[in-house]
């Protein structure tokens, strides 16, 4: 029998939660980037905090801070409010930083094939370089017609996250993180 490590556990929950937010996407793409510029300010705000607490603690225990962290804090409690305050102006900075992303994650995936051809089989092998491929050209596109992706990035960020869930289900079901 086949034990299987928690790790297929993970990527089943991870592609259930991306194929339902994919169609929430889908469903209210209006609101897609709004949530996601929300989420932004409300962790750049706790994270800001969080620096300047560590500032202050350890400028308290040893006599100096890193001053780093006290400006960085700042600097993240200001683009959070600002994030929170003005939605509007954060969907131009998701609209410019989302291709990115696309591109980012794509080719972090695409350096993992051959280990997915090997463990996985050739079906997830070509479904993995397919999508991908996919998220590369719609991260180019994005970057080439920013406008366009403001007014579609609910729709491609649903289709994304659609596929992703899918790839994360079947890696779920796969070899990969079997234990013989």
């Amino acid at each position: 029998m086949i034990r299987r490590s928690g790790y297929g556990w993970l990527e089943l929950v991870i592609g259930i939660l991306f194929v339902f937010l994919g169609i929430y996407s889908f469903i209210h793409p209006e609101n897609t980037l709004t949530g996601i510029v929300i989420v932004y300010g409300v962790i750049a705000v706790i994270s800001g905090i969080a620096d300047i607490i560590f500032y202050v603690r350890t400028e308290r225990y040893t006599g100096f801070g890193p001053a780093v962290s006290l400006i960085s804090g700042i600097f993240s409690v200001m683009a959070g409010v600002m994030l929170l305050v003005y939605p509007n102006a954060g969907k131009w900075v998701m609209v410019l930083l989302l291709p990115i992303w696309f591109i980012a994650h794509c080719i972090s995936r695409l350096t993992h094939l051959d280990v997915i051809r090997v463990t996985a089989g050739r079906f997830y092998y070509y479904f993995t370089l397919i999508v991908n491929i996919i998220g590369i050209v719609l991260g180019f596109l994005m970057i080439l017609r920013p406008v366009l992706s403001l007014f579609s990035a609910g729709f491609i960020i649903g289709a994304y996250l659609i596929l992703l869930g899918i790839d994360s289900i079947i890696m779920a079901v796969s070899k990969i993180g079997s234990k013989p």
